[in-house]
């Protein structure tokens, strides 16, 4: 059997769990429909609750239809562009169903982008309505962008009185630097309060055609950790499928029966897809936080018996080491999840040893819908990334010549599968690029270097852009950053590769070293410790100690933005 036959045939399938089906049919219906229906079956129970107040189906459904009526009655239409520049809050999953429910597409924003980063979001997707959050309009203020409609909404918008200071004082922690606008701003001709709209428009939405494999329900950006930020045009049967695959590898997941902690910000596509549209379409209910506060998070474990736990490296770095992480029953939960980055060895270790429960992987990109493989509850295996979904087919190519590799070497990774993108938005140069046709099959490029073990299962190495070239020699700057991150003094890594006309690059470490190992840990110990751990060619010539470093804002290490600092440098 050749290279490529061997990963067409799914090898993966003989580790699947006994009850995760090989493949999954994605129904036909729009997301729409499948809000509807869960608000439905599910309408006396509780969607949402929001630092203690309580939502049911039905009030979110009717409070959806009620936007989406007014959305549609001030001029939005199918295939317009809508930007949700929101906080977690309940206007949020209002909002993103009523924008579908009138026929549009979702652009969500980073309430942590600068004003140039929100105009390119907003230019670049053509967008002309916005719904805000109060204390980031003058972010928009500051884009000198006229747009058609400003619908502002403030967090306390949907607390009980008596919490409304509590509110604003989580606010203030986050951003105290952001003050609430102007109430005459909403008097200027295009401004709206959402709350007052959804009070006074009858629940009575347009019917709306929606093709669900043609027509997009979201265009979130990419995080921008090796480039500008693109559009990824995701249609509702791409997200559905993703949801529907996730399902099926997690048949643990109880329709109705879930309550899901909802901190992983929603602009982000595993916070929107596996935390908000996968408990909102099963019948769940989501524990709802603006900002992470890991005294709230902790507490409501335990106050609402949360079933599953969703986090990202940085978050279990941190709880491992907290206080108070013991005051939850750890092993109670039927899954813990860690999405978005790689999970370092030693934190995996260290919260195992602490909490006597263990980590599930997963991996996936906003180009696959959120999701392309997890491992299976009954058999993780550490290091690894997991298996590909039901539906998911992945190869490892040669990324130079495109050439299958061998089981076990490393190679780029390419994905087939439902709940892939349908490409950039206006990047069709881009779009040539990363699609490659396998036997009739369209696949994906996904630039992450990655192998398959003899199991069927993928380890990632890096990203493709991230690989240094030294002598001649592939140095994988996670294989570097792993050694480093097992130095007891150290917090933070990152590696990078720096040109040098004479070598190709040579190494450099950034490192934040713990508090109390300031000022008397060296570069030259730095250096020492790798020589005993790597081999030669992969020792840093240069470390760099440093307060902290760049980070995307789902808290990974920013690459991208070291190098940048390297070319301003020069």
């Amino acid at each position: 059997m050749d290279n490529k036959e061997l990963y067409l045939k799914k090898p993966w399938l003989q580790k699947y769990h006994p009850d995760v089906p090989a493949t999954v049919d994605v129904t036909e219906k729009n997301l729409i429909e499948l809000f509807d229906e869960s608000a439905q079956k599910y309408a006396n129970q509780t969607a949402v609750i929001f630092y203690g107040s309580k939502i049911s189906y039905k009030q979110l459904q009717d409070e959806v239809n009620s936007f989406a009526t007014a959305l549609s009655e001030l001029g939005v239409k199918k295939g317009d562009k809508v930007a949700l520049y929101l906080l977690n809050s309940p206007q949020y999953v209002i909002a993103y169903f009523a924008i579908l429910k009138a026929g549009a597409t979702v652009t969500p924003i980073s309430p942590v982008y600068t004003s140039s980063e929100v105009k390119h979001q907003l230019t670049d997707s053509g967008a002309r309505t916005l719904v805000c959050q109060d204390i980031l309009y003058d972010n928009i203020a500051k884009t000198g962008l006229k747009l058609d409609r400003v619908f502002l909404t403030g967090i306390s918008d949907y607390l009980p009185t008596i919490r409304r200071m509590i509110g604003k004082s989580i606010l203030r922690k986050a951003y105290s630097e952001l003050e609430v606008p102007l109430p005459k701003l909403t008097e200027k001709e295009g401004f709206y309060r959402m709350k007052d709209l959804i009070k006074k428009t009858s629940p009575q939405p347009p019917a709306v055609d929606i093709d669900p494999a043609v027509d997009l329900a979201s265009l979130p950006y990419t995080g921008g950790t090796t480039a500008q930020p693109k559009g990824v045009m995701l249609t509702h049967r791409n997200l559905i499928a993703c949801q529907q695959e996730i399902k099926a590898a997690w048949p643990i997941l109880e329709e109705g029966k879930e309550v899901i902690l909802a901190f992983l910000p929603f602009y982000h596509i595993y916070g929107q897809v596996v935390v908000m549209l996968s408990t909102i379409l099963d019948g769940g209910t989501m524990i709802l936080f603006t900002t992470p506060d890991i005294d709230d998070i902790l507490y409501s474990m335990e106050k609402y018996q949360a079933s599953s736990f969703f986090g990202v490296p940085t978050f279990f770095e941190y709880l491992k080491e907290y206080e108070k992480t013991d005051r939850v029953n750890w092993k109670r939960l039927k899954m813990i999840t860690c999405g978005a980055d790689t999970l370092h060895k030693t934190t995996l270790e260290d919260w195992t040893r602490r909490t006597n429960s263990t980590i599930t992987e997963g991996y996936g990109m906003t180009e696959t819908s959120g999701v392309s493989h997890v491992n299976p509850l009954d058999g993780s295996k550490p290091g690894s990334f997991g298996l590909p979904l039901p539906n998911v087919t992945a190869a490892i190519i040669d990324p130079d010549t495109d050439e299958f590799m061998p089981v076990g070497e490393t190679g780029e990774m390419i994905l087939h599968g439902p709940n892939m993108m349908q490409g950039y938005w206006n990047r069709d140069e881009d779009n040539k690029k990363i699609f490659l046709d396998v036997d009739g099959m369209r696949f994906m490029r996904t630039g992450d270097l990655v192998r398959m073990d003899e199991d069927g299962y993928f380890i990632f190495y890096d990203r493709c852009k991230d690989l240094i070239k030294y002598k001649g020699y592939s140095v994988f700057a996670r294989e570097i950053e792993e050694v480093l991150y097992k130095h007891d003094q150290i917090k933070a890594v990152g590696v990078i590769g720096v040109p040098d006309p004479k070598v190709g690059q040579y190494i450099k470490a950034n490192i934040v070293l713990n508090p109390e190992a300031r000022g008397k840990v060296s570069e030259e110990d730095m250096v020492n410790y790798c020589k005993e751990n790597l081999a030669h060619y992969k020792i840093p010539k240069v470390v760099e100690f440093r307060g902290e470093l760049p980070k995307t804002d789902v808290g990974k290490i920013s690459r991208r933005e070291l190098r940048e600092e390297l070319s301003e440098e020069v």
